[in-house]
C-alpha cells in the first residue's frame, strides 16, 4: 500500500484542513481569502542527467489583493521515520525556496509508524553554526486520539485510526472518524473515497467489523447505503455508454429511468444490450 499516494490525495483534496492541522500556529492567518494552490513537484536539475527531487505535497498560499507575501507549505509523507533524511528535506526546502524566490517556507513533515527522528540540523564550526534548520513534525503515532474525536476538521477525524489510542477504544475511534466523514463531507464520491482512507488505516478484522455493524448500525447502514448507490450509478453509466454506442442519441426520459433503476434492473437490461434489436427491446 502506497501511504505518501494515499496522503497526497488527502493533502490536495482538503489542503485547508490539512495546513490547519499540521500547523496550527502558521495556519492562523490564513484567511477565507487566501488561495491555496498545488506546485509542480518535480524540481528543476543542476545537470540534465541527475535525478530529480520530488516532494510529496507542495502548497502554495497566495493572497490575490496583495495583502500579504505568499507562504510555501512543504508537506511530506514519511512511514517509517527510520527512512527520514533531514539532509534531503533540507536540500528540498532550499532548491524551492531558490526556485521561487520565496524565503517564506513552512517544512511539514507527517510520520505515520512509531520512531525516532531528528528535531534539527545544525552545521557549524567551533565559532558559531552556520546553518541551522528545523521543521514541523506531525508524529501521528504520538497524537492522542481522543484529543480529536469531536474535531471540526475533517482532515484530523480521517486519521484518527493513525493516533494513539487504547485497544479496547479501537471500535469508538473508527465510529468517530466515519461519524466525521459523514458530518463534515457532503459528496458522495469523496465519502466512498475517504472511508477506504478510514478502513486502510483501522484494519478492522472480521469481527471487530461485525461489531461495529452491530453497535453502529446507523452509520454502517448510510455508508452501505452510499457505496450500492455508487456501484449503480457506475453500472448505469456504462449501460448508457453502450446504449448511445448502439442505438444513437437517447431521450431525456430513458436517460432517467437508467438512472434511477435498481441495480437487478440494469443488470437485466445490459445483458440484452447485444442481443436487442431496438432500444424499446433493451429496456421492455
Amino acid at each position: 500500500m502506497s501511504h505518501d499516494q494515499n496522503f497526497k490525495n488527502l493533502i490536495l483534496d482538503y489542503p485547508r484542513e490539512a495546513i490547519h492541522f499540521a500547523a496550527a500556529a502558521e495556519a492562523a492567518a490564513i484567511d477565507p481569502g487566501a488561495r491555496i494552490l498545488p506546485i509542480r513537484q518535480e524540481q528543476l536539475k543542476e545537470r540534465l542527467g541527475a535525478r530529480f527531487r520530488e516532494l510529496d505535497t507542495p502548497l502554495l498560499v497566495e493572497w490575490p489583493d496583495g495583502r500579504r507575501e505568499a507562504l510555501l507549505f512543504v508537506l511530506e509523507e514519511d512511514t517509517d521515520p527510520q527512512r527520514f533524511s533531514i539532509h534531503r528535506l533540507a536540500h528540498y526546502c532550499l532548491d524551492l525556496a531558490e526556485l521561487l524566490g520565496m524565503e517564506r517556507l513552512v517544512p511539514v513533515v507527517i510520520f505515520l509508524r512509531a520512531g525516532a527522528f531528528p528535531r534539527e540540523l545544525r552545521l557549524g564550526g567551533d565559532a558559531q553554526c552556520y546553518l541551522h534548520f528545523q521543521y514541523l513534525a506531525w508524529p501521528l503515532f504520538q497524537l492522542q486520539a481522543r484529543d480529536d474525536l469531536n474535531s471540526p476538521n475533517l482532515v484530523a477525524r480521517l486519521n484518527l485510526p493513525n493516533m494513539a489510542y487504547a485497544p479496547e477504544d479501537k471500535l469508538a475511534v473508527y465510529a468517530q472518524a466515519v461519524r466525521g466523514l459523514l458530518t463534515l463531507e457532503p459528496d458522495p464520491e469523496r465519502r466512498l473515497k475517504y472511508l477506504d482512507f478510514i478502513d486502510i488505516y483501522a484494519q478492522l478484522d472480521d469481527h471487530e467489523r461485525h461489531l461495529y455493524e452491530q453497535q453502529y448500525a446507523q452509520e454502517a447502514d448510510i455508508m452501505s447505503g452510499f457505496a450500492e448507490r455508487f456501484i449503480q450509478q457506475g453500472e448505469a453509466r456504462i449501460l448508457l455508454r453502450l446504449l448511445s454506442t448502439r442505438f444513437g442519441e437517447l431521450p431525456p426520459t430513458t436517460r432517467e429511468r437508467i438512472e434511477t433503476a435498481d441495480a437487478e434492473t440494469l443488470l437485466h437490461w445490459s445483458e440484452r444490450v447485444l442481443t436487442a434489436r431496438s432500444l424499446d427491446e433493451v429496456l421492455h
